[in-house]
This record gives structure tokens, sequence and C-alpha cells, in this order.
């Protein structure tokens, strides 16, 4: 693991006070119609980790586009087959599978299969 930079320590910060944020009552209900926090294991690690993250709704499936997915690393842990991921959303946990791909242009979109789709 690398070690922490000034950088990663204030988008550190800058997560956890997005994430805390969507726990406002008002305030999270305007910022959860773009942001939801997602809670995924490593695959290396085998570490539980939670990010917020910016995503669109369409049915039951979420898609949530990487903003320079070069400098993040979360993404990858959804590639080939996909993995199983937690979204707290319209304050509920839910479950689902998410899957990443990367295009000819280099852009990396996650989509999530919602498997308790209300």
């Amino acid at each position: 693991m690398e070690p922490k930079t000034a950088l990663g320590r204030t988008v550190g910060a800058l997560n956890a006070g997005v994430a805390s944020l969507l726990d406002v009552p008002l305030l999270g209900r305007l910022l959860g119609k773009g942001f939801v926090v997602i809670t995924y294991v490593g695959r290396r690690s085998g570490r539980t980790f939670s990010t917020p993250v910016n995503y669109r709704r369409k049915g039951d499936e979420l898609v949530i586009g990487v903003a320079m997915p070069d400098k993040k690393s979360w993404w990858r842990n959804f590639l080939d087959d996909g993995g199983p991921i937690t979204l707290r959303l319209d304050g509920a946990q839910r479950h689902g599978h998410a899957v990443a791909q990367r295009d000819e242009r280099g852009r990396v979109l996650v989509k999530v299969r919602l498997n308790d789709a209300t």
C-alpha cells in the first residue's frame, strides 16, 4: 500500500465530508439525487472500503462514471465478472452486483445492477 500523500489525505477528508452530508436530513435528500456511498471489499486486501460516488439511475441499474480513472483504483475491484457492492441509497442499504468497463477512449463506467430492487 502506498503512503498517504497530502493530496490523498485531502481527498479522504473530502470524501468523509460528502458522506457525512448525505446523512443531514434536507441536504442529504438533495445530494442523494446524485451521490451515493458505496461499500465494497478490496480484491487484494480483503478490507472493506466505503466512498461517495456520483451516479445516474436507470431503473434497477445505477451507472457510476469514474472521473480520472487512472488516478483511482476502487473501480478495478469490479473488472471482468465484477463483484458485490452495497450502497446507501434512498436511506436504505441496498445490495447489488457491479461491473466496470473501460471504453476505447479510456473512460470508465461502473454499472450496478441492484439485487433487491424496489
